[in-house]
C-alpha cells in the first residue's frame, strides 16, 4: 500500500534539494515552506488554502497547512513565486520515479496490464499557458503574418491507460522548450524523442505499446520508439501520408476485411475493419534509404442507414490478424478517448487543478515547476484512489471529483484536522450521520 503521508514525505525529500538563491538574513520562509504550500493549494483544489489557513493560525493557533502538508510558516503567494522561481522542475521529478517504482513493486501497473501482453502509455503535448504579453526565457515564441506573437509553455504528458479502468497513472513529463523547433509540431515531437530516449530503458522492460496521434506516426518517432524497445499504435491521416495510402490503394487485392455487427446504444451499427501487413511508411529518398515497413488498420463505422458515424485509420508494428484487429483498433481509437473521459489533460484544465491559472509566471522555472507539481497533485489522486481504502469509500460515496473536493474545502476552511486519517473519518462518519438523520 502507499500512503498519502508517504507520497507527500518523498516530495518533501526532492524540496530538500532545491536551490536557494538567497543570502544574508532574508530566510524567515523556507524554500520547503514554500514547495509544499504551492503543492496544498493543487493537491486542495482551493486557490485559498492557504489564506484560510494564515487566519485558522492566528484564531486557534493550528492549521491543516502544517498538519496535513508539514508547513512550519505559510508564506504569502509573492514569496511562493519569488522563492520558487528559480528551482527548475527536474528537481521534484524523482516523485514520478518514486511513485511508479513502488506501484510497480507492489503490482498495481499489472492491474492496467489486465489480460492484454502489453502495458498502454499514451503520448500527448498540452500547453498551460499562453499570453500575448508575459513571457520567460523558457516560453516557445509564435510570430503570426498579423505581427501578433504569443508565448507560451507546453509539455508532453505521459499517462498509463486502459480500456477497463477510469484511471490513468500520469508519468513524468518532458517540456517543450524554445529550442525545440519553428513549428508547433517540431516542438512536440522533439520533446518526445527526448522522452523516449530518457525512460525507454526503464519502461520497455515492462513490455510497453506507446499510443500517439497522427503527429507521431512518422518514421523518426516511429524508428525512435522501436530502438527504444517500445512498440505503437498510432492515428495515421490520409493527408499527410500520401505515399502509405497509394500502396493501400493500390493493393486492395491484399487487404483483408472483418466485419463486425453488434448494437450500442439501443442502434445496430457495423465495424468494418480493413487491414494489411507489411507496407511502406513513406516515400524513399534514395537507394541506400531504408523505408519504414508498418501494418496497417482502418475503421468505418456505419448506422442501420449506412451512413458513417466514425472513420480511423492506425498504423502499428504489431503484426494485425482477424483475430487481433479489432482490439488493435480500439487501443489506437481509445488514446483520444482515456486522456479526456479517464481524467488526465482535460481533468488537470477543467477540474479544479487550476493547470492554466496557479500562482503566475515567474521570469525562469516558476511556470514549469507549478506545472509538475499539478501533475504529482493529480498523480497523488490517482493513487489514493487505486490503494486508499478511506479515500476510495469517500469519492464513491460523494460521487464527482468536484463534490469530494469541494468538501475538503469547506471543512479545512473551518475545522482543523491533526492528519489526512482525521480528515476522511470525519468526513465518512459524517456522510453516515447525514444518512440517519430523522425526516
Amino acid at each position: 500500500m502507499i500512503t498519502l503521508p508517504e507520497m507527500i514525505t518523498w516530495l518533501s525529500e526532492a524540496v530538500a534539494t532545491f536551490p536557494d538563491k538567497r543570502t544574508g538574513k532574508n530566510t524567515h520562509y523556507t524554500l520547503e515552506d514554500a514547495a509544499l504550500g504551492a503543492f496544498s493549494v493543487f493537491f486542495t483544489q482551493s486557490p485559498s488554502f492557504l489564506a484560510h489557513q494564515r487566519e485558522m493560525q492566528k484564531t486557534l493557533g493550528l492549521n491543516n497547512a502544517s498538519s496535513l502538508f508539514g508547513l512550519i510558516d505559510i508564506p504569502t503567494d509573492n514569496h511562493i513565486r519569488d522563492l520558487l522561481d528559480e528551482v527548475p522542475p527536474e528537481r521534484v521529478f524523482k516523485v514520478f520515479d518514486n511513485i511508479f517504482n513502488k506501484l510497480r513493486d507492489e503490482g498495481f501497473i499489472e492491474q492496467f496490464r489486465g489480460g492484454r501482453e502489453d502495458l498502454l502509455i499514451a503520448l500527448d503535448g498540452t500547453e498551460y499557458f499562453t499570453s500575448e504579453s508575459i513571457n520567460c526565457d523558457k516560453c516557445s515564441e509564435r510570430e503570426y503574418i498579423s505581427g501578433k506573437i504569443t508565448y507560451s509553455h507546453s509539455m508532453i504528458t505521459p499517462a498509463i491507460v486502459a480500456p477497463d479502468s477510469p484511471l490513468v497513472i500520469p508519468l513524468t513529463p518532458e517540456y517543450i522548450t524554445p529550442q525545440d523547433g519553428d513549428s508547433k509540431q517540431d516542438w512536440e515531437v522533439k520533446a518526445a524523442k527526448r522522452w523516449i530516449r530518457r525512460y525507454g530503458s526503464k519502461l520497455s522492460p515492462l513490455q510497453v505499446t506507446i499510443l500517439g496521434d497522427d503527429l507521431y506516426a512518422h518514421q523518426p518517432i516511429c524508428m525512435e520508439l522501436l530502438s527504444a524497445g517500445f512498440n505503437f499504435i498510432l492515428v495515421c491521416k490520409e493527408d499527410s501520408h500520401k505515399t502509405l495510402y497509394e500502396w493501400i490503394n493500390g493493393i486492395t487485392q491484399e487487404i483483408r476485411t472483418e466485419r463486425v455487427t453488434g448494437v450500442r446504444k439501443i442502434k445496430k451499427e457495423t465495424w468494418i475493419y480493413r487491414f494489411v501487413n507489411n507496407v511502406p511508411l513513406r516515400d524513399q529518398k534514395g537507394k541506400n534509404d531504408k523505408v519504414l515497413s508498418v501494418n496497417f488498420a482502418e475503421i468505418t463505422i456505419i448506422d442501420e442507414e449506412d451512413k458513417i458515424k466514425y472513420h480511423n485509420a492506425f498504423i502499428t508494428n504489431h503484426q494485425i490478424t482477424g483475430e487481433n484487429v479489432e482490439e488493435i483498433v480500439g487501443y489506437g481509437r481509445g488514446r483520444g478517448r482515456w486522456k479526456i473521459e479517464n481524467e488526465n489533460i482535460n481533468t488537470l484544465k477543467t477540474k479544479g487543478y487550476h493547470l492554466e491559472h496557479n500562482f503566475g509566471h515567474g521570469k525562469r522555472y516558476l511556470s514549469q515547476l507549478l506545472a509538475a507539481f499539478t501533475l504529482i497533485a493529480f498523480l497523488m489522486h490517482t493513487v489514493m484512489d487505486l490503494t486508499d481504502l478511506l479515500y476510495r469509500t469517500l469519492r464513491l460515496r460523494l460521487g464527482s471529483r468536484e463534490s469530494f473536493f469541494n468538501a475538503i474545502k469547506q471543512l479545512t476552511t473551518f475545522m482543523y484536522f491533526r492528519d489526512w486519517i482525521h480528515l476522511f473519518t470525519f468526513m465518512i462518519e459524517g456522510l453516515k450521520r447525514r444518512h440517519l438523520a430523522p425526516g
